[in-house]
């Protein structure tokens, strides 16, 4: 005999029913509200077609470039042929900046130096000047360089100037007391 109670079988599917509706709004890719795979802000305005803006700050380390609300932007050394090598583990400590369209330039930012190339699931990663652009996870806040140099998953990030190099002269922000401290 069954002891469950009528508005416990009543509750039972609408559960089911929300947690699969905040399953779908989350989704974990590149969408159109402009966020990548973690989360982060890629600079496109809610609701747009998934255009990303790519623009530069001056900071400690100069001018280098960011997405369109000021994160860090960075390239990692061991990437060759303007192809990502960053997957797993990787892309969850340095997500790519993704878009769903052609990115835009501002700020100082060569819009002929912008690209995309496919990732392996298919999503479209930003490139400048042939470096594929990725954020720091333990970057938080616009202006956050903590990124700067660090040498993970075998071999150096940098910061982007608007020339397309890696700017390599100077350490990335100090970080704060609250900053996440990557050992890897």
């Amino acid at each position: 005999m069954n002891r469950m109670g009528t508005s416990t079988r009543l509750a039972l599917p609408l559960v089911a029913v929300g947690l699969l509706a905040a399953a779908c709004g989350s989704s974990g890719g590149s969408g159109a509200n402009g966020t990548n795979a973690a989360g982060a802000t890629n600079g496109g305005a809610a609701g747009s077609s998934g255009t990303v803006t790519v623009k530069s700050a001056s900071g400690s380390a100069g001018t280098y470039l960011t997405d369109g609300s000021g994160r860090a932007l960075y390239l990692w050394t061991a990437d060759t042929g303007g192809k990502s090598v960053c997957s797993g583990a990787c892309a969850s400590e340095w997500p790519p900046l993704t878009a769903n369209g052609t990115p835009a330039a501002a700020g100082g930012v060569e819009a002929s130096d912008l690209g995309t190339v496919a990732r392996s699931g298919g999503a479209k990663q930003v490139t400048y000047g042939g470096h594929p652009l990725y954020y720091y996870a333990g970057d938080s806040e616009s202006k956050d360089t903590y990124g700067q140099g660090i040498n993970s998953f075998g071999a150096k990030w940098w910061l982007v100037a608007p020339s397309g190099s890696a700017i390599t002269g100077s350490a990335g922000s100090a970080p704060s007391a609250t900053a996440p401290s990557y050992n890897y």
